[in-house]
């Protein structure tokens, strides 16, 4: 199961979205206050003890439900048609990720000087990496498919 390289896309894509919940995925300092804004997976926090985290906790769901699915993907290995359909799942909830983060970050830039635009950090481009990934996956799953599909055709 492992030595399949669709397998290995799989695996490696569980990987960057469980880095997604750890890495800050936006960040943004204002250089007049000296007051930073940071996200990650679950919350923006600033700097400025007076204001309280902000609650993303969307962006870990979806990120956390990602390589769940992505780690059942790998195991339905027998079953080619279910690990497509699961790689279709999953291509909604990194896309899903992008659109929380990038929502979220939206709202940060309001909460400090709309003026100074922030950045996104690693966290940001990780879901993208998947995204490759699992369309790598999907086309391997394809091929193997295809392949099993004209052995039969050959009996």
């Amino acid at each position: 199961m492992i030595q399949r390289i669709q397998s290995v896309f799989l695996l490696l894509l569980a990987i960057s979205m469980a880095c997604v919940l750890f890495l800050p995925i936006w960040s943004k300092t204002d250089p007049l206050s000296k007051q930073t804004l940071t996200m990650t997976a679950t919350q923006i926090t600033s700097t400025n003890p007076a204001q309280a985290p902000f609650a993303t906790y969307a962006i870990a769901a979806l990120a956390a439900a990602s390589v769940a699915v992505a780690l059942f993907e790998i195991s339905q290995y027998r079953k080619r048609m279910t690990q497509l359909m699961l790689g279709s799942l999953n291509l909604m909830l990194i896309a899903a990720t992008l659109g929380a983060s990038f929502y979220y970050s939206s709202i940060g830039e309001r909460m400090l000087n709309v003026k100074m635009p922030g950045e996104f950090e690693a966290g940001f481009y990780l879901p993208t990496l998947a995204l490759l990934l699992n369309l790598l996956a999907n086309r391997f799953i394809r091929r193997d498919e295809k392949l099993v599909r004209s052995m039969d055709r050959l009996r």
